[in-house]
């Protein structure tokens, strides 16, 4: 029970970029960002080298926070705020999928729901940022990764989220936190 109150306590969904996605989609905007889904920054996040980001979220809460919804105590606390399903409410999906609530047309064809909070969450639809040569030249410093709506999680991104409209809430502690799902940024190469 207190590990599945973990598991929901650990999700983190960006309002900030969803809203911004949202308004690119009202607007017509062409260039809209789109969310390419965990298994598109799986392609070069898995290795080492990388800094085995992939693997590192995988093993950790983010990744089960779709499938948590599911759980006899997610179902416990939906039926006391009257909700029927956890899984499919919009009051719980909003903070445990990426994307949730962006039209499909902005989804990729590996995107996928029970992915959970995957990468995108925290650092913003992958389309502009996810090619290998935008990648190493954001890495080397030569690009700025915001441009290409790279996106550095801060506090108020984890806020979004991790705040007492959850019915599981207790104070969060962003320093202490973050360390616990830190992953590597690769470094520049020489």
């Amino acid at each position: 029970m207190l590990k599945q109150t973990s598991l929901l306590l650990a999700v983190v969904f960006v309002t900030g970029l969803f809203c911004s996605v949202v308004a690119q989609e009202k607007e017509g905007n062409e260039k809209a960002m789109t969310y390419g889904g965990v298994a598109t920054c799986k392609a070069c996040h898995m290795t080492k080298k990388s800094g085995a980001q992939y693997k590192l979220w995988k093993a950790g809460p983010h990744a089960k926070a779709f499938a948590v919804l599911k759980s006899p105590e997610a179902m416990e606390i939906a039926k006391a705020k009257g909700i029927e399903d956890p899984a499919t409410a919009d009051a719980c999906l909003k903070c445990h999928v990426t994307a949730h609530g962006v039209s499909a047309s902005l989804k990729g064809k590996k995107f996928k729901v029970s992915d959970g909070v995957g990468c995108e969450s925290c650092h913003g639809p992958g389309s502009a940022y996810k090619g290998k040569k935008v990648m190493v030249a954001i890495t080397a410093g030569e690009a700025d990764g915001a441009k290409y709506g790279l996106v550095m999680p801060t506090e108020e991104v984890c806020i979004a989220c991790h705040n007492e409209e959850s019915p599981t809430y207790k104070e969060f502690d962003f320093k202490k936190r973050v360390v616990e799902i830190a992953h590597p940024v690769p470094k520049k190469e020489s």
